[in-house]
């Protein structure tokens, strides 16, 4: 169980999108996310005319680690550390800086 998980909002800490926020839109792997809009690289794909598709340069969202990624606490409006804590013996997230639960 992560701290980072699939359709958090998160912020970039690091990199040349610092700053940015984005949905996470995938899980690759422990430690690397897919985030819609962030670490975007430029590829380019040859034309396959069996599958109708067309040659040219396409963007590609690429994984980034989950170091350089911190969640986005909306009532703060800033990045916030996840602990984990019981609420009613089950185990949640929580916003270190102000205790709340995080929203799923």
């Amino acid at each position: 169980m992560g701290k980072i998980r699939k359709n958090d909002e998160v912020i970039v800490l690091t990199g040349k999108d610092k700053g940015k926020r984005g949905v996470v839109t995938q899980r690759v792997s422990a430690d690397y996310v897919v985030v819609d809009g962030i670490n975007v690289a430029k590829k380019a794909t040859k034309p396959n005319p069996m599958t109708g598709a067309t040659g040219g340069i396409v963007d590609k969202l690429m994984p980034i680690h989950v170091s350089n990624l911190a969640l986005f606490n909306a009532t703060a409006g800033k990045a916030d550390r996840v602990g984990y804590k019981s609420v009613d013996g089950k185990k949640v997230r929580a916003y270190k800086s102000s205790g709340e639960v995080v929203k799923v």
